[in-house]
């Protein structure tokens, strides 16, 4: 083999190889893993599902740790435990941060007007120390309640009755109070209070 056929033969090889570890170093962009839950959760994070909430605005600490639950088996779910197994903790972060920089956009719900009246008193009294501005902020890792679908609230409070879902030890005095005190009718009376946001 000659010389020049040599280095030419070296030039290709080192390119290729160049190519190819610039393209193992390239990873999909926060924008782009975001866009795999679109189909439930919104391209931006914003559901259009009564059963399954807006993420969109949420704390990127809030996120990160349900995601990491999901995946670690940690909380339950129908389906997210499954998918939240494709992705590494670097991926999960990137995602919390996009959506978490989206705003939270509230849609339009049927809800009685006394039964929000009457849960407004019930969150300021049971969870405003943990869901603050009446269940918008998103500052701390509990999650935004104020203007999610009404059925995923429902269904979310009934996992948390049913212990499929553990609620921390703050939230689980909080709702044994609200329950001694108000019963079932507490809950449904805070879901129409979050369902009336505008």
């Amino acid at each position: 083999m000659n010389y020049k056929k040599t280095v030419l033969i070296s030039l290709a090889l080192g390119s290729g190889l160049a190519l190819n570890a610039s393209a193992v170093a390239a990873t999909a962009s926060a924008e782009m893993l975001a866009y795999t839950c679109a189909g439930c959760h919104g391209t931006d994070g914003s559901s259009n599902g009564p059963g399954i909430p807006t993420i969109a605005g949420a704390s990127e600490e809030y996120l990160n740790e349900i995601m990491m639950a999901y995946r670690n088996g940690e909380r339950a779910s129908t389906i997210m435990e499954r998918i939240a197994k494709g992705y590494s903790d670097e991926e999960i972060k990137a995602m919390s941060a996009f959506f978490a920089k989206q705003p939270f956009k509230v849609f339009p719900q049927e809800h009685d007007p006394k039964l929000a009246k009457a849960g407004a008193k019930l969150h300021k009294k049971y969870c405003e120390k943990c869901h603050a501005e009446g269940g918008t902020s998103a500052e701390d890792d509990s999650g935004i309640l104020a203007g999610q679908w009404m059925p995923y609230l429902e269904y979310t409070m009934a996992d948390y009755q049913s212990g499929r879902l553990t609620p921390t030890k703050k939230m689980k005095k909080k709702m044994e109070k609200l329950e001694k005190k108000e019963g079932a009718e507490g809950y449904k009376k805070l879901i129409h209070f979050y369902g009336s946001a505008k």
